[in-house]
């Protein structure tokens, strides 16, 4: 049985092909679109979360752009953990992405690892946000501000980019930090990962 079904979106041939492969390879059902307009289209409500699933999207693509995508998506009340690719490493338009609640975004080219991890993770942390019981009494605790700071470290990003997207200094995102790890009780990045996505 596949681990989760990937909705693959790119206008690139062979980028859809050699992702659609890499991903097959670790264990993901794929179904790959040559534009936004395309998965809409296919994306019947009687897929709508029934089964864990995830949107990988270009930024940049011809008839409709991946911000566009996103935009269209929460108009239509889909919601769906979603990574952006981007081969222009446009940083300002992947910090609006992920203001607008993008998983992550990866610069092409990636390495293999890195897209399926961000997967992993786009999926566990939309499992987390309906998470109840400790992990979610632990997670309560955190301030908006805070809890948007740990969104951004489960997607491994830099202090520097995390400061960026949230608009705040790196001094800032430190002291986030600091005060959210105290709070969940841990000590380090790997138990942090562990109690943000479950598993503690």
């Amino acid at each position: 049985m596949a681990e989760a079904r990937v909705y693959l979106v790119d206008d690139n041939a062979g980028f859809r092909d050699s992702t659609a492969w890499l991903l097959e390879t670790a264990g993901f059902e794929v179904l790959p679109f040559a534009s936004g307009p395309e998965f809409i289209e296919a994306y019947g409500a009687d897929r709508h979360g029934a089964d864990p699933e995830c949107l990988v999207s270009d930024v940049r693509m011809p008839e409709m752009s991946g911000l566009q995508l996103q935009e269209e998506l929460g108009r239509r009340g889909i919601v769906l953990p979603l990574v952006f690719v981007t081969a222009h490493g446009d940083v300002p338009l992947a910090v609006e992405a992920m203001r607008k609640g993008a998983s992550n975004f990866l610069e092409k080219p990636f390495g293999e690892d890195a897209l399926v991890d961000a997967i992993r993770a786009a999926l566990a942390n939309a499992r987390n946000k309906g998470a109840v019981g400790a992990v979610g009494e632990c997670l309560a605790k955190l301030s908006p501000r805070e809890r948007q700071v740990l969104d951004l470290v489960i997607a491994s990003k830099p202090n520097k980019i995390i400061a960026d997207i949230l608009g705040i200094s790196i001094k800032t995102v430190e002291l986030h930090r600091a005060n959210m790890m105290s709070k969940l009780g841990v000590r380090s990045l790997p138990e942090l990962m562990k109690v943000a996505l479950g598993h503690a």
